[in-house]
């Protein structure tokens, strides 16, 4: 039996530690679905296409990686694809309270699905597209933390909502 997971995120916008989670991922399991949250209370820079199309970018050469949105429940949709296990992210200590206390929340909706957690590589540990967002309004070099053409795209949309 394949072993298949779903890493989700509102991934706005994707960076290299997504990247490298969707990487390390990809080799301990058969297939890997990022799936991305439409998530209009977060209220995201750049719309669903623009987020599934720079992730399907990103990852059109890893074997076993597929992307995909949802617009419900994250247990729903795992559950609707027969998945069992979510991967989460953990950058630092700070993003633990929120993911153990989302972790614990899915699991009283849903006890058949398990969530893994995944640290990134300690060079992207600290970075989050909040705060790529925001070093990218004040005109910083973002190469060390996106691909170029999610920079590209970033400093487009930012320039167009001055």
């Amino acid at each position: 039996m394949k072993q298949r997971v779903v890493y989700p995120g509102s991934f706005d916008p994707v960076t290299y530690g997504h990247i490298d989670i969707i990487k390390r991922a990809a080799h301990m399991f058969d297939e890997v679905i990022v799936a991305v949250a439409s998530n209009a209370s977060k209220k995201p820079l750049f719309s669903l296409e623009d987020r599934v199309a720079m992730l399907k970018k990103v990852t059109r050469n890893l074997k076993g990686v597929s992307v995909d949105s949802f617009d419900c429940l994250m247990v729903d949709y795992v559950s609707r694809k027969n998945i069992k296990i979510v991967i989460r992210g953990l950058r630092m200590i700070s993003d633990f309270e929120y993911e153990f206390q989302m972790a614990l929340t899915n699991r009283k909706l849903n006890d058949k699905i398990e969530t893994m957690f995944m640290m990134p590589n300690e060079s992207y540990s600290f970075v989050s597209s909040k705060l790529i967002k925001e070093v990218a309004i004040l005109g910083a070099n973002l190469s060390e933390f996106v691909p170029s053409f999610v920079e590209q795209k970033l400093k487009k949309v930012l320039q167009k909502n001055k």
